[in-house]
């Protein structure tokens, strides 16, 4: 239920004090002995209520009140506030902050309030402005980042630079809960490894020169002993931390968290504040729990949990009495959060909903009422920082016993409508980091979280196949494992529970800030945190680069999930008010949000290009499809302002920026230091210079787009219209259906949660998948280390005892990481979190077909919407399984085949015009025809879709990039080509692959439809049959050429007699070519296959030439892959890193695979022209064909015996990839060409030796300038002048410098001349 708040009728000035001489006397409300008994009551002397003895006490009225308040506030209080007051052993200001003056090395960011850190450089360090020589002292830091940090103390005489911080000096001590060590000069192992959320105390005493360490109130041990002391030495809190890593400090400031006895604070409470506001809140809970009976005269005690301001005279003017000094104690944080923050705690204490316990409303009521209006904002201000900062720093118990007490105080907080508006509107988004209440942390150390009991029992995958995949659907389990099994998921089941408890706290404070209904007291929650929440997309999408601004991705997954339950909560109960609306199952995002300005998409790239770009082009398509007008003048503006932008910039990063580094304020506070103190933040630099110019600064929305608002701006009327007014909906389109969809408001924050997807969460679900990938490489560890025990002979114990050493290793990590696996999947991974996703696809997926239907209005849609439609369908299929199918999920066929129309459609669409969203287009679609269900939705759309998709795939290879098309049609053959039914190459089998996910490593998954209509497109469309086929030879040709030219400098680095290193990106360039060129063969093996008549029949245009193309690039990589001792084979057995994929087998097969189908599968006639344009090929080598089969070359009468027989390639070695046929096939083929080579050789006259001798072909040694080609004796090659010449009974190779003789082999590379 929510409160009003300051819905009484009593105004607060007339009951500020009693005591004001032009107000009548108020105690005739009741009588004079009443009241007296009342006050005495409520304002015992001995500050007891009900102590005081009725017979001595004098007579108590509000004329008297205020003295004797005073009277016993001043009790026990010191003279001097305990901050103020000097403390032995301690040297330096009362208020311990931050030196950010004179005590820091190297580039920082601190908060405003000089508690928080973030290091900006390789390896900051900074002090605190106090020390201390004696006693025994304690301070927390607040761990927001886990990464690489060493804090701990420091003397004044340590010097710090970029390399060495704190603890890597004779007289600085330091932890490091990153690489679990402690520093001083030297280092050891020390304590145990912190994260994000811990809390570490840092302890000294000089009185026995000790130094230890607390981590979440748990002692570490001592880690430092006999430390330096005497005179001149004093110690510095201290902390040095590398780039992006972030902590705040509490000094004293605030209550310790963990508070060690025998060791203070370094700052001093304020013990006289803290004792008033201590005795002034016993007399409001003494206020709160009496009642007056007027009637029989005597005072009631009652449940204070009851209590409501009714607005009765006497309880108002005590109350009044009592702020008059209460309220100003309530703007200072100390107090706030040790007094009132457990105070309104304790009154939660007794379980049961939130709406059970209305004391909270009464007495947030009772603030705006009694309080000035910067005393209640500050008091809430401060009490919402507290509360957030209790909830990330609390740690996990089994029972999340903390995160839910502190959440059912924030949403008892924000039930109250007054403060959940003032809250909202300038501390939630403004000042803290809100979004971290919608966090859940996930535990690095399972056993103090208590999963040990939660999840006493774990159980990981035992059985693999040959790639390291879970098998357990594949073959049956044992009894052992289900039982294991089932009582790991009972555990996992339990955990869930507790955590839903969490997430439905979180869910119910979005609903409240998600409330349209409070307008009583101004705009609805709802406006105010739409503007804020678009603010908050806008800083993250604007600020990629500044690590200080971004929200970190582990809370964005969180709160996305949050916020998706919420706003579809909010839409179906709307729903159900509104008739012929539609369900939230069934939302979208129309398309005119896209283009009328009324939602600002900042920066974000559309479809169709920049935005200025759109309205100049399509102005006419938006005057007559949605009749939205755009000013010419707007136009020009938008143009100039986008020609102005990279001159701003560089303006802006000539500004000199010394307000910066001096202190001034930054536009938001900073996410990794301490998201709850949020005022500004200074930059310190030792070079005086920041390093963080943003290229665009963050500021209003542009100056040119008049018909977009600013969002602090809007108003309600905007976002929902009204008196045909239609909001967010102006500029409907004709094809967009009147049917009413929902709220407005709801229809941008679904807009938001797209963007918000996109932004970071996809990454973070991406990157948290991690886990499991680790439990199942250690699940495969075990399992082969298991195999080697059982293995191991009885008489090696020392094997065996090692072997016994690392099961026991493997077993502990897995048991630790199966327990944490639990939380992740019940955090992120569930399947509540699966139909989250999966809603999310299907929205945009609706949304672009909506946005598609307005024809070339599609090109404003942003390109985010087409990225997460992908991201997110990537996402379900890879990161939720094996624990939830995405087979499971409803209408998941149809979702797919939805997709696949899009991907079909849109990765050619002339609409879209940004390079990077085309190649995901692409990439989607070579993605999606790999896996069988995917394949089969691409055949389930409507023919005319797949015949155009089919079309553009075929299209000439030079207009566009080609490699992932081509990649695309040689998937839709995988699985039909000759030994084409691998999953990995044969030599890669035992290699552990990359990700067994990948795209690549799928079963073949054929299209038998989409060949077809490969085939019918090529057979009736001439031209563009011929102008694809030139494309692929010319780009296998090129491919082929360049991997030639590659591994030869690979070959002469390696041969050098110095130590070289191949360039790795050298080495991946040379295995892409290679890959291209497997796979462009692989294409014409599928083109040759379902239409052989572009090359067989010559009626065609273009047919002879485009065969006896092929037949010179089939034999052209023949002769380089099969030769005797060649370039290919050296390379190849260097098995370098790099070119795993570079071997004999996927390219000789694929060859084969052309040549059987040409000259075996083929007509009669067809078969006759083949052999005829291949033998009459000068580069055609019968021998390279034997090659294939293993066959080595006949010997030549009178040549030496060459050396001894080495293991030769052949098909019959790959009987597990080459069926029986196929390898019949390959025989027949070589005695068929066996054959027609003899007749070719028969009836050719030879008159003279050398008149037939046309071309020389010299293996090894390659034209780099022209690929291998062939060389006319008479002539040179028109690119590099590399000729042959005749001369004697021989020809000299010009470029190499040998001769090549009649006779023999040649000397140098063993070449026979032909004939």
């Amino acid at each position: 239920m929510s409160s009003k708040g300051g819905g009484t009728a009593l105004s607060r000035r007339n009951y500020r004090l009693a005591v004001d001489t032009d107000k009548p006397r108020v105690t005739g409300i009741v009588n004079e002995k009443l009241l007296s008994d009342y006050l005495h009551h409520v304002f015992p002397p001995s500050g007891k209520p009900g102590q005081s003895s009725a017979s001595l006490r004098k007579p108590l009225t509000f004329q008297d009140l205020p003295a004797h308040l005073e009277k016993l506030l001043s009790e026990g209080v010191p003279l001097e506030d305990g901050r103020d007051m000097p403390m032995d052993g301690r040297l330096g200001p009362s208020t311990v902050v931050l030196d950010h003056t004179t005590g820091f090395e190297g580039l920082l960011f601190v908060d405003d309030d000089l508690l928080g850190v973030i290091g900006h450089s390789n390896f900051s360090s900074i002090r605190a402005t106090t020390c201390v020589f004696k006693g025994k002292w304690i301070y927390e830091v607040l761990i927001s980042s886990q990464g690489l940090m060493q804090i701990g103390w420091c003397t004044l005489d340590c010097r710090f630079n970029q390399e060495e911080g704190v603890g890597d000096t004779p007289d600085s001590y330091a932890y490091d809960g990153n690489r679990v060590r402690k520093w001083n000069v030297t280092t050891t192992n020390y304590g145990k490894s912190w994260a994000a959320g811990d809390i570490v105390s840092c302890l000294i005493d000089l009185d026995d020169g000790t130094i230890t360490f607390y981590l979440n109130g748990q002692s570490l041990g001592i880690a430092f002993s006999n430390i330096k002391m005497g005179p001149g030495i004093a110690y510095f809190p201290a902390i040095s931390l590398s780039f992006k890593e972030s902590v705040a400090f509490n000094f004293g400031s605030r209550p310790l968290r963990y508070p060690v006895e025998g060791y203070s604070p370094l700052q001093n409470p304020p013990t006289g504040d803290l004792l008033k506001a201590n005795r002034l809140l016993g007399y409001i809970k003494t206020v709160v729990s009496t009642t007056i009976d007027t009637q029989e005269g005597k005072l009631l005690e009652k449940d204070r949990s009851v209590w409501q301001l009714q607005g009765e005279p006497t309880v108002l003017v005590t109350l009044a009495h009592i702020f008059n000094y209460f309220a100003p104690l309530m703007c200072k944080v100390y107090l706030v959060e040790d007094v009132l923050m457990n105070f309104l705690l304790s009154i939660l204490e007794g379980g049961g909903s939130v709406d059970e316990h209305p004391l909270i409303q009464q007495l947030l009521d009772l603030f705006w009422l009694l309080m000035e209006d910067y005393e209640v904002h500050e008091c809430l201000k401060q009490l919402m920082m507290s509360l957030l900062r209790a909830y990330r720093f609390s740690p996990i118990i089994p029972d999340l016993g903390f995160q839910i007490h502190y959440l059912r105080l924030t949403t008892a907080i924000l039930c109250h409508e007054k403060s959940r508006k003032y809250l909202l509107s300038n501390v939630l988004f403004d000042v803290l980091r809100s979004v971290v209440f919608f966090y859940i942390k996930t535990p690095l150390r399972v056993k103090e979280a208590g999963l040990e009991e939660l999840i006493p029992t774990t159980w990981w995958p035992t059985r693999f196949d040959k790639e390291g995949k879970d098998e357990r659907e594949l073959r049956e389990e044992s009894a052992e494992e289900r039982l294991r099994r089932r009582a790991y998921e009972r555990g996992c089941l339990r955990l869930k529970k507790r955590i839903e408890v969490v997430e439905e706290l979180q869910i119910q404070i979005l609903k409240l800030m998600l409330n349209n209904k409070d307008k009583g007291t101004g705009e609805a929650s709802r406006y105010i945190f739409l503007n804020k929440f678009r603010k908050f997309l806008q800083e993250n999408a604007s600020n990629r680069g500044n690590p200080t601004v971004l929200c970190p991705p582990e809370y964005m997954v969180c709160f996305l999930h949050r916020l998706i339950t919420a706003v579809r909560s909010c839409w179906d109960e709307g729903k159900r008010k509104v008739a012929g609306s539609i369900s939230s199952e069934e939302g979208y995002v129309p398309p005119q949000l896209f283009y009328n300005g009324k939602v600002d998409y900042f920066d974000l790239q559309r479809l169709g290009g920049l935005l200025s770009h759109l309205k100049k082009t399509l102005k006419d398509d938006l005057a007559s499809k949605a009749n939205i007008i755009i000013d010419p003048a707007e136009i020009q503006a938008a143009s100039m302002d986008d020609l102005d932008e990279d001159d701003e910039s560089g303006i802006a990063q000539q500004r000199p920026l010394g307000a910066v580094a001096t202190g001034g304020a930054l536009a938001r506070p900073s996410w990794l230091s301490s998201p709850t103190l949020g005022r500004a933040n200074r930059f310190l630099s030792t070079a005086a210079v920041s390093l963080m110019t943003p290229r665009r600064p963050l500021g209003p929305p542009e100056k040119v787009k008049v018909r977009t608002l600013a969002v602090e701006q809007r108003t309600e009327e905007d976002i929902e219209g009204s008196h045909g007014n239609d909001g967010l909906l102006l500029g409907r389109p004709p094809e967009e259906p009147e049917q009413p969809i929902t709220e407005k408001s709801l229809l941008e924050l679904l807009d938001g949660i797209v963007m918000m997807y996109n932004l970071s969460v996809h990454q973070q679900l991406g990157k948290m998948v991690v886990v499991s990938d680790d439990v199942r490489e250690y699940a495969v560890a075990l399992k082969d280390t298991e195999e080697k025990i059982a293995r191991c002979p009885s008489k090696r114990s020392d094997i065996l005892e090692e072997l016994k050493k690392s099961q026991k290793v493997f077993l502990e990590k897995l048991n630790h990481l199966s327990r944490r696996l639990a939380w992740i999947n019940a955090t992120i991974y569930s399947k509540e979190k699966m139909l989250d996703i999966y809603w999310l696809l299907r929205v945009c997926i609706r949304t672009t077909e909506h946005a598609d239907n307005t024809g070339s209005l599609f090109a404003f849609t942003p390109e985010f919407y087409l990225n997460v439609a992908m991201n997110s369908y990537s996402a379900l299929k890879n990161y939720f399984s094996p624990f939830n199918s995405m087979e499971d999920l409803p209408g998941y066929e149809d979702t797919l085949t939805q997709l696949a129309a899009i991907l079909a459609k849109h990765f050619a669409d002339s609409r879209i015009v940004g390079t990077d969203i085309k190649d995901s287009l692409m990439q989607a679609l070579a993605s999606y025809v790999c896996y069988p269900q995917s394949l089969r939705a691409v055949e389930r759309i409507p023919e005319e879709q797949r015949m155009d998709m089919m079309r553009n795939l075929l299209a000439p290879y030079e207009q566009r990039p080609w490699a992932q098309t081509n990649w695309i049609l040689v998937r839709l053959w995988r699985g039909c080509g000759f030994g084409y039914r691998y999953t990995r190459l044969p030599h890669l089998l035992k290699t552990k692959p990359e990700d067994a996910n990948l795209p690549s490593l799928q079963k073949p998954c054929p299209s038998l439809l989409l060949q077809k209509h490969m085939a019918e497109l090529l057979s009736l469309d001439k031209d563009m049959a011929a102008s694809f086929l030139n494309s692929v030879l010319n780009q296998l040709n090129w491919a082929f050429s360049e991997f030639i030219g590659m591994i030869q400098e690979i070959q002469q680095a390696a041969e050098r007699p110095e130590r070289n290193f191949v360039d790795t990106r050298q080495l991946k360039v040379c295995a892409t070519c290679f890959d291209l060129s497997v796979s462009l063969l692989r294409v014409l093996e599928m083109t040759v296959t379902l239409v052989p008549e572009i090359f067989f029949d010559w009626a065609r245009p273009s047919a002879e030439l485009l065969l006896r193309r092929l037949a010179q690039l089939l034999n052209q990589v023949l002769n380089r892959v099969t030769a005797e001792r060649n370039l290919f084979d050296r390379v190849v057995n260097l098995r370098l890193p790099g070119l795993e994929s570079v071997d004999h087998y996927p390219i000789l097969v694929a060859v084969t695979g052309i040549l059987v189908r040409i000259l075996v599968d083929c007509e009669r006639q067809w078969v006759s022209r083949a052999s005829s344009v291949l033998l009459s090929d000068p580069c055609f080598q019968l021998n390279s064909i034997r090659h294939l089969l293993g066959e080595s070359e006949p010997p030549i009468s009178g040549a030496a015996p060459g050396p001894s027989e080495r293991k030769h390639f052949s098909l019959h070695a790959y009987t597990d990839y080459i069926s029986v046929e196929e390898a019949q096939k390959v025989e027949h083929m070589l005695a068929f060409l066996t054959e027609e080579s003899k007749q070719a050789a028969a009836s050719t006259a030879v008159s003279n030796r050398w008149s037939w001798v046309r071309y020389i072909w010299c293996i090894d040694r390659v034209c780099q300038g022209g690929g291998g080609a062939c060389f006319c004796i008479s002539g040179q090659r028109s690119l590099c002048g590399w000729g042959l010449s005749q001369y004697g009974r021989g020809a000299i190779c010009i470029r190499e410098g040998h001769v090549v003789c009649v006779e023999r082999p040649c000397s140098v590379c063993e070449w026979v001349l032909p004939g």
